[in-house]
């Protein structure tokens, strides 16, 4: 099930059209609107800072968020454009998209690996190489999960961990058509066979092909 969703605050923007906007940043704000859900689009700003740093931090446009505005309902939201200054790359103005619980919606999900002590692979030496620490999947707004497992008991080196070996949740698929290749395990460095080396090659082919 979903783990902790991320708060977003932001203000009520009073006002609207390019004067209220060109005053929120001045003020040191970003404007920005919330629409869809069969409710009128919410004018909002959100202190220029704040978004700054989730935008530095990545993946912004694919993090669901909940929305807090004074006034208002709290409501899951993604962002669906954010508009930057030609010259200086500087965020301008956003779009947020209100959610229903049975909405879809591609999220990057972290992958969790377990028992590493019950592999014997990595008990002889072996080197988990983790391909994909997160996962892209098409997923439903309410039932979102906090991240997916891998169990790495019994593994072997040079045995490969696939995306068709994780129990993904109900409802959910990976935006990835094909079984893709999550993480492998690696021979010692220097004491590799010439198939391990082989096999690990392939799989960096695989890695840089998809990217």
């Amino acid at each position: 099930m979903a783990g902790e969703i991320p708060d977003l605050e932001a203000l009520e923007r009073t006002g609207t059209g390019k004067g209220a906007a060109r005053q929120a940043r001045r003020d040191g704000m970003v404007p920005g609107i919330v629409f869809g859900g069969d409710v009128d689009p919410l004018p909002i700003n959100i202190p220029f800072n704040v978004l700054f740093k989730r935008l530095k931090a990545g993946r912004f446009k694919s993090t669901l968020f909940n929305l807090k505005v004074e006034g208002h309902d709290d409501v899951r939201v993604i962002c669906r454009d954010v508009q930057r200054d030609v010259v200086k790359d500087l965020p301008t103005h956003l779009d947020l998209m209100r959610l229903r619980r049975n909405t879809k919606i591609n999220l990057f999900i972290p992958v969790e690996f377990i028992n590493e002590e019950e592999a014997p692979g990595i008990k002889k030496g072996g080197m988990l190489t983790v391909v994909r620490p997160e996962i892209e999947l098409i997923v439903t707004a309410g039932d979102i999960p906090e991240k997916l497992t891998v169990d790495l008991a019994g593994l072997e080196i040079g045995d490969t961990v696939t995306i068709s070996s994780i129990t993904l949740p109900s409802g959910s698929k990976p935006t990835i058509d094909r079984d893709f290749v999550v993480a492998n395990l690696a021979a010692p460095a220097g004491l590799g066979s010439s198939d391990d080396e082989e096999a690990e090659a392939d799989a960096e082919v695989e890695t840089a092909a998809e990217e």
